[in-house]
């Protein structure tokens, strides 16, 4: 059985909810799914999972949030080559740079994309839970 971790930061609750809707994705698939915090993960953790969701708004101008959450990931990213992965997070303006950018960056670093973002304007409605449930399952 696949063991999937969703890690997550979330200051509004937007990009938990989303979180959420992953390991739902993940569970209905029939994969083991863990849901933490950015605080409770570490590149220590990444050889224990078969893939990882990553989920983070985008935060002042288009980028990662910078106390927990993108120290986390930066920590994480030599362990991330061959790694399936997908990411997800809501944002309340721009277009979606700051996802673009975090792809480029898991694609450098030699990560597998096992499918496309999923990202959404502020809190997820019917079709970005959908998406993320989707999201949830391709990593199994």
């Amino acid at each position: 059985m696949s063991k999937i971790a969703v890690v997550y930061w979330s200051g509004t609750g937007n990009t938990e909810a989303m979180a959420t809707a992953v390991l739902e994705g993940v569970k209905e698939k029939g994969a083991e799914g863990v849901m933490l915090t950015a605080t409770e993960f570490d590149e220590s953790m990444i050889d224990s999972f078969d893939a990882i969701a990553f989920g983070c708004p985008s935060m002042g101008s288009e980028q990662l949030e910078d106390s927990e959450f993108e120290p986390m990931f930066v920590s994480c990213e030599a362990k991330l080559k061959g790694k399936k992965i997908a990411l997800f997070g809501s944002y309340g303006w721009g277009d979606g740079e700051w996802m673009r950018n975090w792809e480029e960056t898991c694609i450098s670093d030699g990560a597998v994309l096992a499918c496309d973002s999923v990202i959404c304007n502020d809190a997820p409605d019917d079709e970005a839970t959908a998406s993320c449930k989707a999201l949830g399952a391709a990593l199994v």
